[in-house]
């Protein structure tokens, strides 16, 4: 039987991202980057509504993760810092209340922001940087990184050179980290030390490119199911790819009914469906409807995580 796949009652989202599925309030929470509207999102399974909030004089948000120990605080990327606000999940408005830590205060970076970002088992947040859309072709510009942050300890430049720093997926079974850079066109296994939570022994899973030529469409977020198997979304591409990182072969294509498919994330009570965000806009201009909603698959057979909780 084939996956089925739903729009849920969601604003559309400008560069929906960030999906994030919370067990304790079964709720999947997601942001749209440039949403003027709604920046940060809540999709309430139970009632099968939407809530959105805004951040005041914060346009851009990038992501947001639920911290450890509270019910009502999320970490968010506001440009190249990491704020926590306080949300009840409902209301319009979002306060920021603190900002955790900063990143390339230098003028050399003025131009980037924070991207995709994701928390550890152990409630270390890793995230990226990448220059701002509006500056010019991605794949010209590679002063983006990617950063480790251990609450009370440091933060630590884990990756450097990196175009559009986006998916990221961990297989605590084996001790794997996956991770996309977009421009790079591929996926990178890492060797991952959970008591420190350092990379190691980097190499490519799979190469998106044939014959040296760029694919239809860029890799963007990912998350992986309790197989070990990753879930790609791709820009451009109307589709989610199901990826064996064993074999470094696309397995199976999920076609979504928008061209900008940007994140994937388990969710549900029993953690088998699939929500999927999107983007309502690209380079060349706003996409028609149903593109920017949110979407749910399900019928895939597979079951993933609960998003973990960052400790900030």
């Amino acid at each position: 039987m084939a996956p089925t796949v739903e729009k849920l009652p969601s604003p559309l989202s400008v560069i929906g991202e960030g999906p994030h599925w919370d067990a304790d309030t079964q709720s999947l929470y997601y942001n749209d980057i440039y949403g003027k509207d709604s920046s940060i999102l809540r999709y309430d399974f139970k009632e099968n509504k939407t809530y959105s909030a805004t951040i005041d004089g914060e346009p851009v948000v990038s992501f947001i993760i639920p911290v450890a120990g509270t019910s009502d605080q999320f970490a968010v990327g506001i440009g190249r810092r990491v704020g926590v606000v306080q949300w009840d999940g409902k209301s319009s408005k979002a306060k920021l209340v603190r900002i955790a830590f900063e990143v390339e205060k230098g003028d050399e970076f003025k131009t980037n922001r924070f991207n995709d970002a994701k928390a550890d088992a152990s409630g270390r947040l890793y995230a990226g940087t990448m220059r701002l859309e509006e500056c010019g072709d991605l794949f010209a510009s590679f002063s983006g990184s990617l950063y480790k942050y251990i609450q009370g300890e440091s933060v630590d430049k884990l990756r450097g050179n990196i175009s559009v720093s986006n998916g990221l997926a961990w297989d605590f079974n084996t001790n794997k980290f996956y991770y996309i850079d977009t421009c790079q066109l591929d996926i990178k296994e890492f060797d991952y030390d959970p008591k420190t939570g350092n990379l190691s022994n980097e190499r490519v899973i799979i190469d998106f490119k044939t014959n040296g030529e760029r694919p239809s469409f860029l890799p963007d977020g990912m998350t992986i199911d309790t197989e070990g198997n990753l879930y790609v979304a791709t820009w451009g591409g109307h589709k989610v790819l199901k990826v064996n990182p064993k074999t470094g072969r696309v397995e199976h294509e999920i076609k979504i009914p928008a061209e900008q498919v940007t994140s994937a994330a388990f969710g549900g009570p029993n953690l088998d469906i699939l929500f999927v965000t999107t983007a309502a806009t690209d380079r060349s201009g706003p996409q028609p409807p149903p593109a920017g909603s949110l979407f749910k698959v399900t019928g895939l057979g597979v079951k993933g995580f609960n998003g973990s909780k960052v400790r900030v």
